[in-house]
């Protein structure tokens, strides 16, 4: 999607991405090999009685999301940070987890070169439960759109001569 196609109110909802237990373990190892991340037999003892996507994992599958699903494509360029982030519910082996992202606000830069769009991510598992909230600012890079664009116009005015 496009800067101009994110205004205030436009929700965008993803389908379904499966979340399997190797795919969890593989993660936690690398970036948070807490137990009940990593291991599913003392996991399956613990207080959560079983394994559970580390929190981290769930943001970047998230983020998976929101770049098949919104940004792909855009002209964004980054962000200067997260709001929030709230774990509602663990993400368990064979869950299934879909985006639900909402523009809350969309401005330009007072030198008009950068879109900002505040927005709301969400992932709900299979069973609407809600997992996982982000609020946080995306930046675009509309400058560069629009001298493309008025290059692409000039051009044409040359060739049309």
């Amino acid at each position: 999607m496009r800067f101009t196609d994110l205004i205030p109110g436009l929700v965008v909802r993803s389908p379904l991405r499966p979340v399997t237990a190797k795919e969890m373990i593989e993660f936690a190892s690398r970036y948070d090999p807490q137990w009940f991340h990593v291991d599913p037999v003392r996991a399956g003892d613990g207080r959560w009685r079983g394994l559970i996507a580390s929190g981290w994992h769930t943001c970047a599958i998230a983020m998976e999301l929101m770049v098949q699903n919104v940004l792909s494509g855009s002209e964004s360029f980054g962000s200067p940070g997260i709001d929030t982030i709230k774990w509602h519910h663990p993400v368990r082996p064979d869950d299934a987890v879909a985006l639900h992202f909402e523009v809350l606000r969309s401005s330009k830069s007072p030198s008009n070169r950068t879109g900002i769009v505040l927005s709301k991510s969400e992932l709900w598992n299979q069973n609407d439960r809600q997992v996982l909230t982000l609020q946080g600012t995306t930046l675009f890079d509309i400058a560069t759109v629009a001298h493309k664009e008025s290059d692409r116009k000039s051009s044409d005015r040359l060739s049309s001569t």
